[in-house]
């Protein structure tokens, strides 16, 4: 019997674990979560439930030790602690989490005990890296010149579901997306350039895609696209741009928030508790004896009075008397604190995962510029039953079970952009209408403007 500990099972556990416990019948597996607290909805026979706080090292160790593999769906500044205790009892560890700095100053010690950590083995990251590869790993095999990478996901509303003017509701982190594109400009190459777009421009600058009968969607850029060079293996491209999806108008009316400074989690503001979203709104705008907050702000940021923005603004009721209630928080706990009113899904609304590749490369034989594009859909079935929800904690399951059966025998430190981990991956993914559904036609040529 091989022993699976699970830390964290939030919303995105939810599929991770159900496939994990399917899968412990067959293979005689026992499983034990590791939370913060107990969840009833969850607590059946075949699980074992730890009630612990990760930071509590001897409890974390204890749980550690008795494990063959250790799966993390914490958030991501935990997961330098469970890897500690994995370390100390050479133990493998899978998450859907970004590899970061601090996981990766791990690696050596990894290697030397003989270790398997794999990182990024989730929705974005994760199926982006499996689906990319995939394609280039095909494009390139025949010798091809690849000239071009773009690539967009966006976690939204399924079309049935979206009731509101921003065409958006939460699915994933509200925090992650008050505060998406900070930390430093978005870079990428275009036509062999180098290009960056600073923070406050980063949601004037998009990109159209049409998806046919998904409709239109805007895609502004993700932080960093050059890391994505030495990951795919595609050093010497003259472009490579990597965004996130939104419906058309959202991200000029979020630079809104952007321009006044409502996303800033810097500092805490004074008197947030006895503060109003009219108040709060009004803090980051020029004192005037007699003008109102609307036309202030509309003046400000130069935005017409009849503007779609003005009613997307309107209606989260931003200009309303409403108590903030928040002690101490920042800017941007203050707006995420106001778009948890609005943007929540309703028990019966679903959500939509959207991912769309494109790939331009020069046909070794023909000399022909073709153009590839790879793109997945995927609705959930309720506001529980998420599509963010399934398609971060299949990609992880999945894995889990190839290191258990042994059938991915791989020793260090990865993302999952090799053959032999996002190949059967993705071929069993299909049977759970995770499909990416590829096209090919030849590219028009146009000229370079850059």
């Amino acid at each position: 019997m091989k022993n699976i500990l699970i830390f964290g099972a939030g919303r995105s556990s939810k599929y991770l674990i159900e496939y994990i416990v399917e899968h412990a019948r067959l293979y005689n597996w026992k499983i034990r979560i590791a939370d913060l607290q107990l969840d009833e909805k969850r607590s059946t026979l075949e699980v074992e439930y730890a009630v612990l706080n990760v930071r509590d090292e001897f409890a974390r160790d204890a749980e550690v030790k008795i494990a063959d593999l250790v799966i993390s769906m914490l958030p991501a500044r935990f997961h330098k602690l469970v890897a500690q205790s994995c370390l100390k009892f050479s133990k493998n560890l899978l998450t859907a989490s970004y590899e970061t700095n601090e996981l990766k100053a791990f690696e050596e010690e990894v290697n030397e005990k003989g270790l398997f950590f794999l990182n990024e083995c989730g929705l974005d990251p994760g199926l982006d890296h499996m689906s990319a590869m995939k394609m280039i790993d095909e494009i390139k095999s025949s010798g091809n010149e690849m000239l071009s990478f773009e690539s967009f996901t966006g976690g939204l509303v399924a079309p049935e579901s979206d009731n509101n003017p921003w065409n958006y509701k939460f699915s994933w982190n509200p925090r992650n997306v008050v505060l998406a594109g900070q930390g430093g400009p978005a870079q990428f190459i275009q036509n062999g350039k180098i290009k960056y777009i600073p923070y406050n421009r980063l949601f004037r600058r998009t990109e159209m895609i049409d998806l046919g009968k998904y409709g239109m969607f805007e895609g502004y850029a993700n932080r960093d696209s050059l890391k994505y060079l030495d990951r795919y293996s595609l050093q010497g491209i003259p472009t490579i741009f990597r965004g996130t999806l939104r419906r058309p108008g959202f991200s000029k009316a979020w630079n809104v928030f952007v321009q006044l400074g409502a996303t800033d989690d810097s500092y805490v503001m004074e008197g947030t508790e006895n503060m109003t979203y009219r108040e709060f709104i009004n803090s980051f705008l020029p004192y005037h004896p007699s003008d109102s907050v609307e036309l202030k702000l509309f003046h400000y940021l130069n935005i017409p009075q009849d503007s779609e923005i003005v009613y997307k603004l309107k209606w989260l009721g931003i200009f309303e008397n409403t108590p903030i209630g928040l002690k101490r928080a920042t800017p941007a706990q203050v707006l995420e604190h106001i778009l948890k009113q609005k943007w929540q899904l309703r028990s019966e609304d679903k959500d939509m995962i959207v991912m769309w590749h494109k790939f331009i490369f020069r046909n070794k034989h023909t000399g022909q510029t073709l153009k590839k594009t790879s793109s997945l859909v995927v609705t959930g079935e309720n506001s529980d039953d998420t599509a963010m929800a399934l398609t971060v904690g299949l990609p992880l399951a999945v894995a889990a079970k190839l290191v258990l059966t042994d059938q991915l025998k791989l020793k260090g430190m990865f993302i999952p952009n090799r053959k032999e981990i996002y190949e059967p991956i993705l071929d069993e993914l299909e049977n759970y209408g995770i499909t990416f559904y590829e096209s090919e036609v030849v590219e028009e040529e146009t000229s370079v403007c850059y």
